[in-house]
């Protein structure tokens, strides 16, 4: 399977920006079943300084400062990516989830003291009564991790409705858990929350994620959406990737741009501006096959932001 993406932000501001730092997340994460062969970033007006990292949680960052006079900023990341298989088999048997609990304080792997800085809380998620309360429901005695993963993600998908005018990006996760609505980024959150509300390590997914049109239409480009998932870790069978939005286990349709503890460490796009005024954002998605093998039959309808 072999996609091409564009991920397109357009700033428009009231008054003219005079110096603007901002910091892109927009290269996708090179994973065992996921390559990338083409990844770059075009910003307009020209950025006078562009370097490029690699977070501390592994991800691909672009820094850039655009130092003359500017009422539209243009960010637009392309890449082209291969995935080779769907990833990490989803484990057929696995530990009950109390173990997990008692393992990941004294597990001294590398995988292990990797997975456990994820079971704390972090800026925008919380560990909460109300939040562990909810994931027991799934996470019943001596129940196998994935199958207790499993159950609690449909249950989210089921009870909560997505909502895009009902949130925003600095919503709590406690908020959205209250109104049972929000979107594909609340629905991680609070999916999260519930995770490491019981001691296990959860982390946050950014994304991109292939949609459909309707039988007979045309596909439309930038139809697609930036999206969000949740993964989390079981010692023996690794990271456990679930979509609460869909109420599906990521494929070959889930393309991983990055991840962290929260939405906050992978924003696509932050930075500061020194005047601007109000301004807008308008954000545009495509994520194009490329080929006859990227073409499926009778896909699953998806949710997306």
């Amino acid at each position: 399977m072999i996609y091409r993406i564009v991920h397109r932000s357009t700033y428009k501001y009231r008054y003219p920006v005079s110096v603007g730092n901002h910091v892109a997340c927009l290269k996708p994460r090179d994973l065992p079943n996921i390559q990338s062969t083409k990844s770059e970033i075009r910003i307009q007006p020209h950025p006078a300084t562009c370097t490029e990292r690699v977070d501390y949680f592994g991800n691909r960052l672009c820094f850039f400062t655009v130092q003359e006079p500017h009422k539209e900023l243009v960010v637009e990341g392309l890449s082209e990516v291969v995935i080779a298989h769907d990833g990490t088999p989803w484990p057929q048997h696995a530990l009950p989830w109390e173990e997990v609990v008692l393992l990941l304080p004294t597990d001294q792997s590398q995988a292990g003291l990797e997975a456990y800085q994820f079971e704390f809380e972090s800026p925008r998620i919380r560990i909460r009564p109300e939040f562990a309360a909810y994931a027991l429901q799934s996470f019943t005695p001596r129940r196998p991790m994935p199958e207790a993963l499993l159950d609690l993600t449909a249950r989210i998908h089921k009870d909560f409705r997505f909502d895009s005018k009902s949130t925003n990006v600095r919503t709590p996760a406690e908020e959205v858990f209250r109104k049972r609505r929000g979107v594909c980024q609340d629905f991680a959150h609070v999916q999260i929350a519930c995770l490491r509300s019981l001691n296990l390590a959860a982390r946050y997914v950014s994304g991109y994620l292939r949609t459909y049109p309707p039988p007979g239409r045309p596909r439309l480009v930038g139809a697609d959406a930036s999206h969000a998932w949740v993964s989390a870790y079981c010692p023996g069978s690794g990271w456990l990737d679930v979509d609460p939005t869909n109420d599906v286990i990521p494929s070959d349709g889930h393309v991983t741009l990055a991840w962290g503890r929260d939405y906050g460490d992978v924003s696509p796009l932050h930075g500061l501006v020194l005047g601007g005024g109000d301004h807008t954002l308008k954000v545009a998605v495509d994520m194009q096959p490329l080929g006859e093998a990227a073409e499926v039959t009778n896909p699953l309808p998806l949710r997306t932001v």
